[in-house]
């Protein structure tokens, strides 16, 4: 069968037998040999534990090579892949083991910990995923056969396993491949189910449009595997080309990010818009604030010599060797927009959902329209829900190999998003130009109608806001007809300031007061409300705006 994403990994692990694939930070190395070893013992525990194929197992743990190892090995077997974010409260992660009916778990000891295995009475094997150790089996043989794994992977292979022995499950296209729980930001998990035409197709598009990308080239993995932005660029493309992966094994830090940027000077960098914000907001947006930095920018010919300094800053900062940044999960703040298009940084914005695998727009830094999130991907087709899509703003529908096969056990929610004729309701509006550049406005479920009938987009607001002193995020939620802008402080930048906490609440009300004068009278600002943590986010980072829209409410 052509297009088999299966068929990819058996080349990738054949072609690039003696290169390095995974590393855990400051830990151990595995070559693409030595993980096409430990998939084949993996497939001898699962297949002693009675796990048949299509039977689901859940993978929960942070970054690391164990569970790259793990994903590669349940979809060679034949199962389905159920990656599970650690970040989960166990109650959700029990049910989502629950609710997908998953056979087998392997499982991070900071997870395992927390977790009740009376509450998951399904599971026939539980695995530690730092060593695979057996947790659980419900099988007792399951003990004696990893004890001596090694023994029966000899048997299995009595004269050396080679290249030639990865022979992995062959697919159908529309076969389920991975189930996705996302917790996104107007509602609660869904299982999205991923065939394997979405991962051959999304990890096919990489490799024909980042031609940069070649085998032994170094990858930094900081986004969260059980995502499908981080998991198919950071991980399945990489594995793909033959690259070598870090994974960084814990919270990735801002010091972390930096010493593995700094040592391993990765090749292609995927960040969400936090990460780049929070580096342009407090480290170069101050700078800029000077006086003598200021009248510096006023100058001609000067103003371009201060841009090229502050690029060499911040591109060491990225480890001085990526052929571009990818900034995805959600939109980035203008103002940092213009700035790193100002300083001519290496950077593009791509547009993509868990639904899709998740790409539906890109274009290569250089060719990218700042505003934009790119232009839509090969075998994927984009239409816009407007008389006119140029100008008019309506909701993005898609439709394509990308496309998932709908949510696991929820026919109405399967069917409210697809159209009746087939196209799939992304729930984002937005606008397309004469050369296909797809253009973001907003959520149509985060749409707010004015009292006079306007539109009003509340990230647009909110964009603005984040972009005042002493504001980190914010929410512009519609109570009573009013808006409302609820907003966490950015506290280190208060502290840093030697601003007293009592008065920020003061302080926010005057600069709330500038920002009603830049806006249009049905869209103004009517009260604030502080919060003193930050708002709770999604694995791609995406605030989930239903929490705290409906609560201001009640």
């Amino acid at each position: 069968m052509e297009n088999r994403y299966l068929g990819l990994i058996e080349k990738s692990i054949q072609d690039h037998w003696d290169l390095p694939a995974f590393s855990d930070y400051e830990g151990q190395t595995f070559h693409f040999k030595d993980v096409a070893r430990r998939i084949e013992k993996y497939h001898i525990i699962l297949e002693q534990a009675g796990i048949k194929k299509g039977d689901k197992v859940g993978i929960v743990g942070r970054n690391s090579s164990g569970w790259a190892i793990a994903f590669f090995g349940t979809l060679a077997y034949g199962a389905v892949a159920v990656p599970i974010l650690h970040e989960f409260k166990p109650d959700n992660i029990h049910h989502i083991i629950n609710h997908s009916e998953t056979k087998a778990i392997l499982v991070g000891s900071n997870v395992w910990e927390n977790l009740n295995e009376c509450l998951m009475p399904n599971l026939k094997l539980i695995v530690g995923l730092e060593s695979f150790a057996i947790l659980k089996a419900k099988n007792k043989e399951v003990y004696k056969v990893r004890n001596r794994i090694n023994e029966y992977f000899g048997k299995k292979y009595p004269r050396s396993f080679t290249a030639a022995d990865v022979k992995y499950h062959t697919e159908q296209a529309d076969e389920l491949a991975v189930l996705n729980y996302t917790s996104g930001t107007t509602s609660f998990s869904k299982g999205v189910m991923i065939p394997y035409r979405s991962l051959w197709s999304n990890v096919q598009f990489a490799y024909d449009k980042l031609k940069f990308i070649e085998p032994g080239g170094e990858i930094v993995c900081m986004l969260p595997m059980a995502h499908m932005y981080g998991l198919t660029f950071e991980v399945l493309n990489s594995f793909n080309k033959g690259c070598h992966v870090h994974f960084l094994t814990r919270i990735p830090s801002p010091k972390i990010i930096g010493d593995a940027f700094a040592k391993y000077k990765p090749i292609l960098i995927l960040a969400v818009p936090l990460i780049i914000e929070k580096i342009i907001k407090n480290k170069v947006f101050p700078e800029l604030e000077k006086p003598l930095m200021k009248f510096l920018l006023k100058l001609p010919y000067v103003d371009k010599k201060v841009h090229q300094v502050i690029a060499k800053k911040l591109n060491a900062s990225f480890g001085d060797n990526f052929a571009q940044v990818i900034i995805g999960g959600a939109a980035i703040n203008k103002d940092v927009e213009t700035f790193l298009r100002d300083i001519n940084f290496r950077y593009t914005v791509g547009y993509g959902m868990t639904e899709c695998g998740p790409l539906i727009a890109y274009s290569y830094w250089d060719q990218f329209r700042q505003g934009s999130c790119g232009q839509i991907v090969d075998r994927m087709e984009v239409r816009i829900d407007s008389s006119d899509p140029t100008t008019e703003v309506g909701e993005i529908l898609v439709k394509g190999m990308n496309v998932m096969l709908g949510y696991y056990k929820n026919k109405e929610a399967t069917r409210e998003i697809f159209t009746s004729d087939g196209w799939l309701r992304t729930g984002d509006l937005g606008t397309i130009d004469a050369d296909g550049f797809l253009y973001i406005r907003g959520r149509s479920k985060s749409m707010i109608l004015g009292a006079s009938g306007q539109n009003i987009y509340p990230e647009e607001i909110e964009d603005k806001l984040n972009n005042l002193d002493y504001v980190s995020e914010s929410i512009i939620a519609d109570k009573n007809g009013k808006l409302i802008a609820l907003i966490c402080p950015d506290w280190a930048q208060i502290d840093a300031a030697g601003i007293d906490h009592d008065t920020i609440d003061a302080l926010i009300k005057e600069n709330l007061k500038l920002l009603n004068a830049e806006l249009p009278s049905y869209s103004q600002i009517s009260g604030h409300k502080l919060y003193q943590e930050e708002f709770e986010k999604t694995p791609k980072r995406s605030i989930k705006r239903y929490l705290y829209t409906a609560a201001i409410n009640n």
